[in-house]
């Protein structure tokens, strides 16, 4: 059998709830006894139960925090790539394959989605435009 990890993070919508995995009791049941509660948005770390966390738990979880905090922002980039190919899928789809009655069904809620869309970005490029032209002044 391979070893097991020494902590697990159970993933929750906001960050994780750390638990260090103990295998070394008379019964060789995995037990796993919470250490702590994480939170990706603030990155607080919070001992459970009145504990104080270890000096390695400690390193640990905020290592895991660290690498969870970059994997988000890497899926968040990534959904938007996606996002990109789907506005092509759905144009293709528009001028080739659908049908009046399908059009009809998404043609306003799209062309708000897109006005929208449209308009943040060109309110954040104007924005980057002004910030570059007085850094270089």
């Amino acid at each position: 059998m391979t070893e097991l990890p020494e902590f697990y993070f159970r993933i929750r919508e906001n960050g994780a709830v750390v638990f260090r995995v103990d295998t070394e009791n008379r019964q060789r049941r995995i037990e796993m006894n919470q250490i702590a509660v994480v939170n990706v948005k603030n990155g607080e770390i919070k001992p459970h139960g009145g504990r104080e966390l270890l000096p390695d738990e400690f390193e640990e979880i905020k290592t895991w925090l660290e690498n969870r905090i970059a994997l988000l922002a890497k899926r968040d980039i990534d959904d938007i790539h996606r996002a990109v190919d789907y506005m092509n899928i759905t144009t293709q789809w528009v001028q080739s394959k659908a049908t009046d009655e399908q059009l009809e069904d998404v043609t306003d809620a799209l062309l708000l989605a897109m006005h929208d869309l449209r308009s943040v970005l060109v309110r954040k490029k104007a924005d980057r435009m002004l910030a570059n032209q007085k850094s270089e002044d």
